[in-house]
């Protein structure tokens, strides 16, 4: 391509084009047929790279044809959306979409994931952290093809939760957004502990047993009907660690391990036998005796010492003392005061370790 070179006499004057000038006696520039052809067949050829029908009515037709020639091999635009309300975004608000659900709960609709729209990127990302529900939905029968292990064909929206969660998606021409990227690919179920009260985003929630609609999260509902953990809403006492099939038809419940200690499962070890995953355990302590020292000496207590009014040489407080034994008569006053023992602690109402409590979270999505 170049400018024509095929009518030197009538043709450029320092390469240029130049227009006829009668006071000079100098005619314009002739340009061939041959030259006005071929720059028109560039122009037609870019336009039907991009799989467009020429049109003579539509002057806007190469630049639609580039921005999609440029989609295909960068399919990431430089454009930034800001949306404060539900909207159906178009092609040209694709780049970095910016959502502010803090008055209320919204629904952001993306393009139909056709052969139209093409290979485009769009990077949704939430910036208010008001807890109102924020949902990217795909278009009709167009699906988000993540958690595919659970769903082949993916789900129709997805959730973003907490200030700065974010997904990178990618359309297919057929249909499908890819997952490019996101805040937190940490695992669906997983349950993490945090230094700190505040819900991080990603996805996450407080384990707290809530009960929520089947509907509102298909993924977690498939994922807990596939975790082996499952149990009817009427036997969730003694099972609190598990899902729940809720109202058996649009509910179900998230497990609650709030004030729990964790144990891992046994898993046929048959050390904690026939437990199954999310149940509980009472308190235990293991079968025992407590003994003084015998003969000479008796008197003389191991240390740390132990005050005489936790002392009792008696199986049952109506029997004669027996030598040498420390009593578990229950109630005992000396043992339920919250007197402390040593470096033991502190008697109450369980049996526990020297601990630290962390809150616990669950990944939702």
């Amino acid at each position: 391509m170049d400018y024509p070179k095929s009518v030197p006499s009538v043709g450029l004057v320092n390469g240029r084009f130049v227009d006829e000038n009668p006071l000079a006696g100098t005619p314009g520039s002739l340009i061939p047929a041959v030259w006005g052809n071929s720059v028109t067949q560039e122009i037609l050829g870019v336009i039907a790279s991009a799989g467009m029908t020429p049109s003579e009515a539509d002057n806007g037709q190469l630049i639609k044809a580039l921005q999609t020639i440029l989609g295909r091999s960068s399919p990431m635009r430089s454009v930034v959306t800001r949306i404060t309300a539900s909207k159906t975004l178009v092609a040209d608000e694709l780049g970095l979409v910016l959502i502010d659900a803090s008055a209320g709960a919204s629904t952001v609709t993306l393009p139909a994931a056709n052969a139209t729209l093409g290979v485009r990127d769009v990077i949704v990302r939430r910036v208010d952290n008001s807890g109102n529900r924020l949902t990217v939905r795909a278009s009709g029968t167009d699906r988000i093809r993540f958690h595919t292990h659970l769903a082949a064909s993916g789900y129709p929206f997805l959730v973003l939760m907490g200030s700065g969660d974010w997904w990178h998606l990618r359309s297919d021409e057929a249909g499908v957004w890819w997952p490019v990227g996101r805040f937190d690919a940490t695992a669906l179920g997983r349950v993490s502990f945090e230094s700190t009260r505040q819900v991080i985003p990603g996805g996450y929630a407080v384990l707290n047993g809530n009960l929520l609609a089947r509907s509102d999260w298909p993924w977690l509902w498939d994922h807990a009907q596939l975790s082996g953990a499952l149990v009817s809403e009427a036997t969730r006492p003694g099972n609190e660690g598990s899902w729940t099939s809720g109202d058996g038809a649009t509910t179900f419940r998230i497990p609650d391990i709030r004030g729990e200690f964790l144990r891992v499962l046994d898993e046929s070890r048959g050390v904690d036998i026939n437990r199954p995953a999310g149940s509980s355990q009472t308190d235990a302590l293991e079968s025992h005796n407590h003994f003084l020292p015998t003969g000479s000496g008796s008197a003389v207590r191991p240390a740390p010492s132990i005050p005489d009014s936790l002392w009792d040489l008696t199986h049952d407080v109506n029997a004669a003392p027996v030598s040498g034994i420390l009593g578990t008569t229950f109630p005992n006053p000396a043992y339920s005061s919250g007197n402390s023992v040593g470096d033991i602690g502190s008697f109450g109402t369980e049996t526990r370790p020297r601990n630290i409590a962390y809150p616990a979270r669950i990944k939702l999505i």
